[in-house]
């Protein structure tokens, strides 16, 4: 029997990851992971010649010639059953707005008009990957969140997202919770950082990274600055936590990659809240990503 054989694409708003998914095991094919870093806010057809490039160096290396279909991890505001993406105002595919992005995909890929290229959330594409990855969180609640330049979250109840409903906010989205003086990813997110960051040192930083290795250096302010986004990440999710029943909570995002500054202040919160779920950071965010994407192709 031929194995089923699937591109996974993980899109940010930096970057675009592609990989071969042999879907039949849910696997990521050897050596086929392939990352291109650009700006999505260049125009429209430049942008698809990149993402032309990490698709077709992917399949290149991972040595397989037949493919099913196209799975795609994408934030959104996104029309995820048409494709269509509503992206605006968040300094990301400024010229994608309204844009049809599966015609797109098949237009500068050359393919047929019926091959099959499926969306979903990149949040919801994170945590069905971490529940694949682990065969146990397929019988378990699992709400995971991705810690980047936004805030995305899901909510899995036994392999199952779940987007509706009282035990989950609207959309299954968190970003958008009034939180403070504005809401949620005003607080947790690269923009949040940078901006706390800004305040209490006057210092502005280009990216994520830098305030990481200022905190390694021992820079009490960016420490300071990830233990509260810590604080605020617990007082966000702890009440869906609850309320969702959620067994595990798993962290994925580039900014996980700093979880040992945020990580114990959010673990205090959690059992000062007397709860006994299960936290985790994930160990390879690109993979979960990717998976999830695919699980899409392999449950049709």
């Amino acid at each position: 029997m031929n194995i089923p054989y699937a591109v996974g694409l993980d899109i940010g708003g930096t970057h675009i990851t592609a990989a071969v998914i042999n879907i039949k095991e849910m696997k990521v094919m050897d050596f086929s992971l392939n990352k291109e870093s650009f700006d999505s806010n260049l125009p429209v057809d430049q942008v698809m010649k990149i993402w032309k490039k990490a698709i077709a160096t992917a399949i290149e290396k991972s040595k397989v010639t037949a493919m099913t279909g196209l799975a795609v991890c994408m934030p959104g505001p996104f029309d995820y059953q048409k494709g269509i993406c509503w992206i605006k105002d968040q300094s990301k595919y400024e010229h994608f707005y309204g844009l049809n992005i599966r015609d797109l995909l098949l237009e500068h890929l050359d393919l047929s008009g019926d091959f099959p290229v499926l969306f979903e959330n990149d949040a919801v594409c994170f945590g069905k990957g971490e529940v694949f990855k682990d065969q146990e969180n397929l019988s378990r609640k699992v709400m995971a969140v991705t810690l980047g330049t936004g805030l995305g979250a899901c909510f899995i109840d036994k392999g199952i997202s779940v987007a509706g409903g009282e035990c989950v906010p609207e959309d299954g989205e968190i970003y958008n919770l009034p939180y403070k003086q504005g809401m949620a990813e005003d607080y947790v997110s690269v923009r949040g950082l940078l901006s706390h960051y800004h305040a209490l040192s006057g210092t502005k930083l280009a990216n994520g990274l830098e305030l990481y290795n200022r905190a390694v250096e021992g820079d009490v302010i960016a420490v300071n600055v990830f233990e509260e986004m810590g604080e605020n990440l617990a007082a966000i999710v702890i009440p869906w936590l609850e309320k969702f029943g959620a067994d595990r909570f798993i962290i994925g995002g580039k900014i996980a990659n700093a979880s040992e500054f945020f990580l114990p202040v959010f673990n205090k919160k959690i059992e000062e809240a007397s709860s006994t779920i299960t936290v985790c950071v994930s160990t390879d965010n690109e993979a979960a990503a990717l998976l999830g994407a695919a699980s899409m192709l392999y449950k049709s």
